[in-house]
């Protein structure tokens, strides 16, 4: 039976855009290469915010603030229908020196949606010198249970999921998309959505134009407590400690262009707890409990692509999402639907087309 969509990639945002996409009615198939929800989407701490609102562009915090807005609504109804809990939570985010506190101070006071308080670090468990940034608004999400919720709701509307099913070839004729060539056949429907995260560039090759999207590699450690040492989020610079509600802890992250190097490294593991001891001198003697890596889709600014291919009318994109891809998720699924219902859109999103360079 043919589709009205075809989703190439079952992360975060091809689950969520079958998800409503299920809800509005149409018969909707994603193909996964490998296995649903277990790439970047789940590797990730789930930040629903910037780590620093403040040294991005709007287009990243008009989709990021918009996506945090629309999150809380969306984790109750996952929960509610599936049962599973992904675990939204208002912790807030504790931000250590260094920073722009004067930079920091006039973007929260020109964004309703932040408000931010100076607090003394030494108050919060933490080795750490001088004040430190409270943005109390701030949530997290648990990404393994986010996907797990999502891929059940998805089955549960009737989405049909295909794992294992590598994309080779699209197959285009009069400007429009005619089949899909992969390693489990060939798949055809009304419409094609590639949310393929850091393969979206090669699954689209020709028809990619002067996309840049690539993978960019970031390594976490988990650790496990009986009773989490810290009640907040925990930045500093580039590191960043996540608290559980059971207790686990999350260190993360690093920043390495490696192509599609998804291993692991010792150098990187000890850099991440070495820096983490200095801010929490709990962990020293903690035993490492795991440590992976994943590759987010990379952009030029973090700024991603979703809408509309410019030559193929049939053929749409949502991806480019870089660090944010969980925060921006009910948002960019926001546009895209627009799109392709012709709804008003909630802002200017002619930045989200521009990543075609066409």
């Amino acid at each position: 039976m043919n589709s009205d969509f075809l989703i190439i990639g079952g992360g975060v945002a091809g689950l969520s855009t079958a998800q409503r996409l299920l809800q509005q009615g149409a018969l909707v198939t994603v193909l996964e290469r490998g296995e649903v929800g277990q790439e970047a989407s789940w590797a990730g701490g789930g930040i629903l915010s910037p780590l620093c609102p403040w040294n991005y562009p709007d287009e990243v915090t008009r989709l990021t603030t918009r996506g945090a807005e629309l999150f809380l609504a969306w984790a109750k109804e996952l929960h509610a229908v599936t049962g599973i809990d992904p675990e939204y939570e208002t912790s807030g985010m504790l931000v250590l020196p260094p920073f722009d506190a004067q930079a920091a101070e006039q973007w929260c006071a020109a964004h309703g949606a932040y408000s931010m308080h100076q607090v003394r670090a030494t108050d919060y468990n933490l080795l750490a010198q001088g004040d430190a940034l409270y943005l109390p608004e701030v949530a997290q999400v648990r990404n393994p249970r986010l996907l797990h919720a999502l891929r059940q709701h998805v089955e549960l509307l009737g989405g049909r999921i295909t794992e294992h099913c590598a994309v080779s070839d699209i197959v285009v004729k009069n400007g429009r998309v005619q089949t899909l060539i992969t390693s489990s056949g060939k798949f055809t429907a009304q419409s094609y959505i590639v949310t393929a995260g850091a393969w979206s560039k090669e699954v689209l090759g020709r028809h990619a134009l002067l996309l840049d999207i690539k993978p960019m590699r970031g390594q976490m450690l988990l650790f496990k407590f009986d009773v989490s040492p810290l009640r907040h989020i925990v930045l500093q610079d580039d590191l960043y400690l996540i608290p559980r509600r059971d207790g686990y802890l999350l260190i993360g992250s690093t920043l390495e262009d490696v192509g599609f190097d998804q291993r692991t490294t010792s150098e990187a593991r000890d850099m991440l707890w070495q820096r983490a001891q200095k801010l929490l001198p709990s962990l020293r003697g903690m035993s490492l409990v795991q440590h992976w890596a994943g590759l987010r889709p990379a952009s030029p600014h973090n700024i991603p692509t979703i809408g509309r291919h410019p030559q193929l009318d049939n053929l749409y994109l949502n991806s480019g999402h870089f660090r944010y891809g969980v925060t921006m998720a009910p948002a960019s699924v926001e546009i895209l639907l627009n799109e392709i219902t012709g709804a008003q859109q909630p802002f200017d999103v002619t930045p989200y087309r521009a990543g075609w360079g066409a």
